[in-house]
């Protein structure tokens, strides 16, 4: 098993933003190991990305202007210009990405089908702390009322499901409704979309969607997601 380690200059805004971004290259090593990981893949940014921000991109088309692209121009350009490398560097029979970064699942996935890549790619469950929040390093940066404040969101997710045999209206609804009066919490996006093509899902859809949300606490940036079923 080969898993890859690498922080991705070209899916940040800024320099001192991707100076900023924390690295634990031995304590990542360590736990890798302890799970009988074979080869863990740390190129340096030299090393995989020479020519800087003016190496050959991959565009996520549209969509990557979407939701997570929206906040963050340019990241999913970095992000499937990179993958691509890795893949084609590795060769791996499948590659594993969380559910919680769902958009960038499906646009890899497109990138592969479209590239005519021999890679399956694959989701894993999303691993959660005691609040329901998706482990990342922003939940240790966050005060303990912080941290209580951002567990609303897994709330909110859970609230639009109980109501997505109503429709998708009273699904955004329930979502917004549980996040009334939380002063901590600023809404980014909270969006209901169709997995077959990732764009919002119109008041007739039936069948499985997928409810995003993303918001700031404590000037940390959450996103998460819920597949519910729309009746």
């Amino acid at each position: 098993m080969v898993v890859s380690v690498f922080v991705n200059p070209l899916r940040f805004a800024t320099t001192s933003a991707f100076e900023a971004y924390p690295r634990t290259p031995d304590a990542d090593a360590a736990l890798l190991e302890s799970l009988g990981v074979d080869i863990v893949f740390a190129p340096s940014a030299e090393e995989l990305l020479p020519h800087g921000s003016q190496t050959t991109k991959i565009t996520a088309g549209d969509l990557g202007l979407r939701f997570e692209g929206r906040a963050r121009p340019g990241y999913f350009d970095g992000l499937l210009t990179v993958e691509a490398k890795l893949m084609n560097l590795v060769r791996p029979d499948f590659a594993v990405y969380g559910r919680r970064d769902a958009q960038r699942i499906f646009l890899v996935r497109r990138m592969v089908r479209d590239l005519y890549l021999d890679v399956d790619v694959l989701e894993a469950d999303t691993v959660r702390d005691d609040n329901g929040l998706p482990i990342s390093t922003r939940i240790g940066m966050l005060e303990e009322r912080d941290l209580a404040a951002a567990g609303k969101l897994v709330a909110a997710l859970d609230a639009a499901a109980s109501n997505a045999d109503r429709g998708i209206d009273a699904c955004i609804a329930a979502a917004q409704s549980s996040l009334m009066g939380e002063q901590r919490i600023r809404l980014e996006y909270l969006s209901v979309v169709d997995p077959e093509t990732f764009l919002p899902a119109d008041e007739g859809h039936q069948g499985t969607a997928l409810v995003l949300i993303a918001a700031t606490v404590a000037g940390h940036r959450f996103i998460d997601n819920a597949e519910v079923y729309i009746r």
